[in-house]
């Protein structure tokens, strides 16, 4: 406008010509003489009226330039309509004027057509200038406000974290309380929220919380291996929002800043006993605010949903993503690895490799080298540590087969005084472990004889109470074992054996 004004000024001021203007200027000659049929179209006269400001001026020079206020001359498009439209896969605004001209052949061109559409898309709220494709992003973040939930019990009050997803054409927005921000919350968080939605985006928009990505970075963030785990059952891509780029999750920040104001804002007087309660009341407040008909679009986030993001969003799996703690571990000089607090085997021959462990509600497993090597079922209690027979080396596995029940189901093949013998030899210890070996003693002494045999030794081992292997074998070598009770000496009598001198011998 200064130079229209030194133009103006040339010309009835000092009544240059049109050459001498544009020398002056550096403008095309044809420029000079349009501005100056612009101006006595526009009756401008000379001298310019104090008040007139290059506002006013510009709107009289240019009445086509859309710059005043009601200055539109032909049918316009419904522009809430395009704003829909144009989150469709493919659609452009190129694409959405061509059809507005199929319509209205005498309408707004294109660059007037695109002019009018940013006036209106900037009269729009911060959540609906962001132009995302329908089904490609959803943005996933925390609040940073935090709900008080108060034990009914004692009166002590906790405070609960608000996760907070946005999708990013529709708006849809999902909200609920965990007690943190650690990584079974945040896992949990995104299962629930792919079935409140019931489809599944292309992209998944975190920031930069460690439950999402172990390492930010500029060019090649670091993924949470679990949180990753998760991404790849859904089918769905994690991409971090870059580190001090807000604008990358403005989506999600102004779905978050609506839905304090749902949430906290209109739940402030209310208080909860539980987070179960608070979820309930967030849940209700949520879908209210979907319903909610969005001004300028006229469609509420739930229908514009319904139109345009759940007919290109993939559907969900079968079976939700179960979720898993993944851990580096080193194995120990016992074959096993520490999972919280319990141990589990893994074959011998790996001691102390590194090896990874899969953590479930249910299962332990561990990976060494991308290959599962072992599986437990997972400990809460009880003994802490698991061990499988065909991890142990050879010696340790037929240690680990000593068993009472084993010992006694062999000593029972052989027949009911083997066995009760057996029987007797595990009850006279403290503990029956203490009498594995001799059982295992005897049976080797008993191995290959006549069962008869075995039978008659075992049933003169118990009588006497000779509970020892050196005991039963004594009894095997001098056929004690064929001397039955009818025969034995009467109670009283002198015994008579090799190894007792007698009376005779001191006189």
């Amino acid at each position: 406008m200064r130079r229209i004004k030194q133009l103006l000024t040339m010309r009835f001021g000092a009544g240059a010509s049109t050459r001498e203007i544009a020398r002056d200027l550096g403008v095309a000659p044809s420029t000079v003489r349009e501005y100056l049929g612009r101006a006595a179209a526009a009756g401008i006269g000379w001298p310019l009226a104090a008040d007139v400001t290059d506002e006013s001026l510009m709107a009289r020079l240019f009445v086509n330039a859309g710059v005043r206020a009601g200055a539109r001359y032909h049918a316009e498009p419904d522009w809430a309509a395009l704003v829909r439209e144009l989150k469709r896969p493919g659609v452009n605004l190129v694409v959405l004027w061509e059809e507005y001209r199929a319509i209205h052949p005498q309408g707004y061109a294109y660059s007037r057509f695109c002019q009018l559409f940013r006036e209106f898309e900037r009269r729009l709220s911060p959540t609906m200038r962001q132009q995302h494709a329908a089904g490609h992003k959803a943005f996933v973040d925390y609040s940073g406000k935090l709900v008080p939930i108060t034990d009914p019990v004692t009166g002590a009050v906790r405070t609960a974290e608000i996760f907070v997803a946005v999708l990013g054409a529709s708006s849809l927005t999902y909200a609920e309380a965990s007690w943190t921000q650690t990584l079974p919350d945040w896992i949990g968080a995104h299962l629930r929220m792919f079935r409140f939605w019931g489809v599944v985006p292309r992209l998944l928009v975190p920031d930069n919380l460690k439950s999402a990505v172990h390492k930010a970075s500029f060019y090649d963030p670091e993924v949470n291996r679990s949180y990753g785990a998760m991404a790849s059952h859904y089918g769905v891509g994690i991409l971090p929002a870059r580190p001090k780029r807000p604008r990358d999750k403005a989506a999600v920040e102004a779905g978050v800043r609506f839905a304090q104001s749902y949430i906290i804002g209109r739940l402030r007087h209310v208080t909860f006993f539980s987070l179960a309660e608070c979820n309930a009341a967030i849940a209700v407040a949520v879908e209210r605010m979907n319903n909610r008909e969005m001004r300028r679009i006229g469609m509420s986030r739930r229908q514009l949903f319904e139109a345009i993001e759940r007919p290109v969003m993939r559907a969900l799996p079968q079976d939700d993503f179960e979720y898993a703690e993944w851990h580096l571990a080193r194995v120990g000089i016992d074959y096993h690895v520490e999972v919280q607090g319990f141990f589990y085997s893994v074959p011998h021959a790996l001691i102390r490799e590194q090896v990874d462990t899969r953590a479930t509600q249910r299962t332990i497993e561990v990976f060494h080298r991308g290959k599962r090597v072992a599986a437990h079922a997972r400990r809460h209690g009880g003994p802490r540590h698991g061990t499988q027979t065909e991890h142990m080396p050879s010696a340790h596995r037929r240690y680990a087969e000593w068993t009472p029940e084993r010992l006694q189901r062999d000593a029972r093949g052989i027949g009911p005084a083997t066995e009760a013998l057996i029987i007797a030899v595990m009850a006279r210890r403290p503990h029956p472990e203490q009498g594995f070996r001799t059982c295992l003693g005897i049976l080797r002494l008993f191995r290959g004889l006549d069962a008869v045999q075995v039978e008659a030794a075992s049933t003169r081992a118990v009588e006497i109470g000779a509970l020892s292997c050196g005991s039963v074998a004594s009894i095997l070598k001098h056929r004690l074992d064929r001397t039955s009770p009818a025969t034995a000496p009467a109670e009283g009598a002198p015994l008579l054996h090799d190894n007792i001198r007698g009376s005779d011998y001191y006189h």
